[in-house]
């Protein structure tokens, strides 16, 4: 009994420090990723106090998305034998994914909005073009072996 009681307590503490370590990824990723932004958009003042509200806002309500889309929907990636579903199944899943690609994209519009009501069009596109060469920026400096930061 202690020694199952012993595994059950690590195996705990394993995932407790894997997911430790994917938020501490993650918050490395995000530090990296708003100096990035920062020096890549180059916000006078002004612009910083009103382009961070919103691009913080914009992130949370993304990755709530992605959250909700994680724990309620299969994709239809995710299973092996579409040959062994309805017609009806098939289509729900395909729906469904088209219902979060729909949502994700009201919520690029709604960002944009904000945006471009508040900071000039060209800062819009310096942002924009950050967030392309970003990932392209990232996805280079963890083939390299290198850190974010």
């Amino acid at each position: 009994m202690k020694h199952l009681m012993l595994f059950i307590l690590l195996s705990c503490l394993g995932g407790y420090a894997s997911a430790q370590h994917s938020n501490e990824r993650r918050d490395e990723i995000e530090s990296y990723k708003i100096a990035y932004l920062t020096q890549k958009m180059e916000l006078s003042p002004n612009e910083a106090k009103v382009f961070w509200p919103i691009y913080k806002n914009w992130q949370t309500e993304q990755m709530a998305l992605r959250k909700e889309r994680s724990q309620k929907v299969i994709s239809y990636r995710k299973i092996e034998e579409i040959e062994n579903l309805s017609d009806t199944e098939v289509q729900s899943l395909i729906a469904n994914e088209l219902n979060f690609k729909q949502r994700a994209l009201n919520i690029e519009k709604k960002y944009y909005n904000l945006l471009r009501a508040h900071l000039p069009i060209k800062t819009i596109g310096k942002y924009y073009r950050a967030q392309e060469t970003f990932k392209k920026d990232l996805l280079n400096r963890y083939k390299d072996g290198r850190n974010p930061n």
